[in-house]
C-alpha cells in the first residue's frame, strides 16, 4: 500500500519537543504564583467629629423710650382782603423841609378801601349753596327755549344740528349778563342761542350764606332737525 501522508506531517518526531514546552510554562506559572504578594486593606481613621456644646450667650434687649413730640403751635387765622389796584395814589406830595411849629399843615384825607362787603358784590362765584333757578324750575327753561329758538335758515340748509353751549352771569337782582358761546355749532345756531339767553325772564339769583351772589351759570342750547 503506498503512504499518502506526508513527512512534513509526521508530528511524532516533535512531540518530545512540544512536551518540553509545556513543562516550561507550567513551571513559570507556579513560580509566579508563589511569587504573588497581596496586602492587607487598611483603613485610614481620620478621627472622629467633636461636638462642642457651648452655651449661647443671650443679650439683653433695651428699649429706648423716645419722647413724644411737641405739640405744634395753634394755626393763626390771617385774613387777607383782596383790593383793586385802580387806586391812584398822589405821587405830588411836597414836603416842607424848613417847616416849624407855626406851619400850618393840610388835614390827612384817609384812603377808602373796598371792604368785603364790596368785594362780594364784584365777586362771580361758580360754585353755591344755592344755585340760581328759572322761573318755574328746570322743566319751564327747556320749555322756554323749544317756544323761542328759530332755527337758523342756513343751518338748515347745511344740515347743521347738535348742541350749543352757552355761559352766562346770573346777577345780583337775577338778570342775565355777559351772556358768551364757551363751544358752538356754526351755522347762525350760536347767534340765535345768544340772543334766545338775552331774552330770558329774570332768574332766581343764587345765595351764599343766604346772601344773593353773582353766579356762573353755562347752559347747553340743542338745535335738532325735524
Amino acid at each position: 500500500m503506498e503512504q499518502k501522508k506526508s513527512s512534513k506531517a509526521d508530528l511524532e518526531s516533535k512531540k518530545v519537543i512540544y512536551r518540553q514546552i509545556g513543562l516550561i510554562i507550567a513551571l513559570a506559572v507556579v513560580l509566579f504564583a508563589f511569587e504573588w504578594k497581596t496586602y492587607d486593606k487598611t483603613i485610614g481613621d481620620l478621627g472622629q467629629r467633636q461636638m462642642e456644646d457651648i452655651p449661647e450667650e443671650m443679650v439683653e434687649i433695651t428699649v429706648q423710650e423716645t419722647k413724644p413730640p411737641p405739640p405744634p403751635p395753634p394755626k393763626q387765622v390771617v385774613q387777607i382782603n383782596i383790593v383793586d389796584d385802580d387806586i391812584e395814589v398822589d405821587d405830588d406830595i411836597m414836603i416842607n423841609v424848613e417847616a416849624d411849629q407855626s406851619t400850618e399843615m393840610q388835614a390827612y384825607i384817609p384812603v377808602r378801601v373796598e371792604d368785603e362787603a364790596d368785594h362780594e358784590e364784584t365777586t362771580i362765584f361758580m360754585v353755591v349753596e344755592s344755585m340760581p333757578v328759572f322761573p318755574g324750575g328746570e322743566a319751564n327753561l327747556y320749555k322756554f327755549l323749544a317756544e323761542n329758538i328759530k332755527y337758523p335758515q342756513m343751518a338748515k340748509e347745511s344740515g347743521i344740528q347738535g348742541r350749543v353751549f352757552v355761559t352766562f352771569v346770573v346777577e345780583r337782582d337775577g338778570s342775565v349778563t355777559d351772556v358768551r358761546v364757551l363751544r358752538g355749532i356754526g351755522g347762525g345756531c350760536d347767534e340765535e342761542a345768544i340772543r334766545v339767553v338775552r331774552n330770558m325772564p329774570k332768574w332766581t339769583p343764587g345765595k351764599q350764606r343766604n346772601k344773593a351772589v353773582r353766579v356762573q351759570y353755562n347752559l347747553p342750547v340743542k338745535f335738532t332737525l325735524q
